[in-house]
């Protein structure tokens, strides 16, 4: 399992151009979209920064997601 995270650029991302980014869901807000998934280790997460790079587009932010809250167990209820 790896990490969610969100990079978020500046500017509205086309549905064409987010196809650039496959497994990662856009989401657009006031003039960014934000690109929040999972990737797998720190290579891939350069990847995607690369890509960033090499479309023009300007990078805001990088942030890792905290990890969503698992139920507890029925044994830790005992």
């Amino acid at each position: 399992m790896g990490q969610r995270i969100r990079i978020t650029v500046r500017g509205s991302l086309s549905p064409r151009l987010a196809t650039a980014f496959d497994g990662m869901t856009p989401r657009h807000r006031r003039g960014h979209t934000d690109l929040v998934g999972e990737i797998a280790d720190q290579a891939q997460l350069h990847a995607l920064l690369s890509r960033i790079r090499d479309l023009g587009l300007e990078l805001a932010k990088v942030t890792i997601l905290p990890e969503p809250e698992q139920p507890p167990s029925p044994r830790a209820q005992t």
